[in-house]
């Protein structure tokens, strides 16, 4: 009898080892988890000091002059679609959460060469989830609107560095107190009109004093949602393809309004831009889940 004990102990014993294995045991730690961006045009890193080739519908040649975004609410995916936040780790110059919202400004420019931004940089996105197996993400480009329309002051106590003016100059738009989402420019001095923006952010905003931040809405948010259903972060990062971006805009001239796209739904350059961001035009809501957007795609470490 005492055998027959001894054998089924040590039978249960395995089969505990074994859902460990498979992740069926009580580890609830938190993972670590960092997403990486790079600046590619189609499948060639650059840099501030790159020279860049095949811009746009005349294949233009031209250099950045600005490359920084915001991103925020990332969210990794399971097996099931299921879907667990990334908390950030820490509030600092690129990162803040505000309640629910979590947003990351992305700096892939180091202010050299024909950059105009600044000298700090930052590509990753750095957090915790909690313990489980995760085989896609998901996230938004641009800033919640909790975090976009406020103070554009140098009080940090008012305003969060990652969307303070004072820290990051160029990212506040005058357009009802809010941030541009995007700052992507290229630039050619020869060009009839030498730089091309893409400065992405919610227009049509209403409230008390917009000019202020006092906005309770805005008719077209601008916001892009979009993931990958496939994306480990251990050997994947997130590439960022401008050449993709403005595969459709005649790049060296502007057809109207402000020069390149500055969110204006009546803005010639807007319409290729918008279709690139798999955003819609006229409501600023993002098409089809964002699955036909062309700016992000993921590529290998």
């Amino acid at each position: 009898m005492k055998k027959i004990q001894y054998i089924l102990t040590a039978m249960a014993a395995v089969s505990v080892a074994a859902l460990t294995a498979c992740g069926g045991g009580s580890d609830n730690t938190p993972k670590s988890i960092s997403i990486d961006f790079a600046a590619m045009t189609g499948s060639t890193p650059i840099t501030c000091t790159s020279s860049l080739s095949d811009l746009g519908t005349t294949n233009a040649g031209g250099t950045l002059s600005d490359l920084r975004f915001y991103v925020s609410n990332v969210k990794l995916v399971k097996a099931d679609g299921s879907t667990a936040p990334l908390t950030l780790d820490a509030t600092d110059n690129f990162n803040a959460t505000k309640g629910s919202d979590a947003v990351t400004l992305i700096d892939l420019e180091d202010k050299t060469g024909t950059c105009v931004g600044t000298t700090a940089t930052n590509s990753t996105i750095k957090g915790t989830v909690p313990a489980g197996d995760y085989v896609g993400v998901k996230m938004t480009l641009g800033v919640p609107l909790a975090m976009n329309h406020t103070d554009h002051t140098a009080d940090l106590s008012v305003t969060p560095a990652v969307v303070n003016n004072a820290v990051h100059p160029g990212m506040a738009w005058s357009w009802a107190g809010g941030r541009k989402f995007t700052k992507i420019e290229v630039t050619n001095s020869t060009w009839t009109a030498p730089t091309f923006n893409v400065h992405l952010g919610s227009t049509g905003c209403t409230g008390a004093n917009p000019a202020a931040g006092q906005v309770d809405t805005c008719s077209r948010p601008n916001r892009v949602d979009f993931g990958f259903a496939s994306f480990n972060p251990s050997t994947q990062k997130v590439a960022v393809d401008v050449k993709a971006l403005l595969s459709g805009n005649n790049v060296t001239l502007n057809g109207g309004g402000p020069t390149g796209c500055m969110s204006g739904n009546t803005d010639p350059e807007c319409g290729e831009i918008f279709k690139a961001l798999s955003l819609d035009l006229t409501a600023g809501t993002t098409l089809n889940g964002g699955l036909n957007q062309r700016l992000f795609k993921v590529i290998s470490k």
